[in-house]
Formats: C-alpha cells, structure tokens, sequence
C-alpha cells in the first residue's frame, strides 16, 4: 500500500505544480484551488508512505519522479520543451531510482 500512497502523492503533486503556473500567481479562482487541495492531498498521502518505506528513498522516488512528470506536463501544458541535457538529465534521474529501488537494502521488496 505504501507505494500506492506514494503514487498517489506524485500525482496530486504533479497536478498541483502544473496548476500553479495557470494559476497566474493566485490571481485564478480555480486553478489556486487545484494547487491548495492538489498539495494538500500530495502531502497527505507523502505521510501515509512515511509510514512504512524510510523518508530518504521516499523523497527521491518522488522528487525523480515528479522532475520527469512536471517536465512531461510543461511539454504538453505550456509547450516548455526540455533540450538534450534536460532529458539525459532525467533519463539519470530515472536511473538512480531504479538503483535505489532495486538494489538498495533500506527498502522492503
């Protein structure tokens, strides 16, 4: 469960980020309101995987993941489209989370 909880979080975050550019510096109605109950959801369910896998490997499965996810959602949002570093960047992103989740022993499989 703890992995979904997580997911869940990166999502609610994702979204949340995506709305605070629409949100035009909180001067938007609705997407101020994505970005308060997008974050408060993310926070919520980020606790709710703190219970059980240890808050370093929480903090870079999300960190790495949300990075590739936001980039992904300013592609397609607001046609910010990352160069070559960017995406060998985060295609190393991706790969220190995999490092981390496969052989790491901090974690339960």
């Amino acid at each position: 469960m703890a992995y979904l909880y997580l997911t869940v979080a990166i999502i609610a975050e994702v979204i949340a980020t995506s709305a605070l550019k629409a949100s035009a510096e909180f001067t938007r109605l609705y997407p101020t309101l994505l970005v308060v109950v997008g974050y408060g959801l993310a926070f919520y369910f980020l606790t709710l995987a703190l219970r059980t896998i240890p808050i370093g490997i929480t903090y870079a499965i999300w960190s790495g993941f949300g990075i590739v996810l936001i980039t992904i959602a300013g592609t397609f949002l607001y046609r910010e489209i990352p160069d070559v570093p960017a995406m060998i960047g985060m295609g190393l992103i991706i790969a220190g989370v995999l490092v981390i989740h496969i052989f790491s022993k901090t974690i339960s499989h």
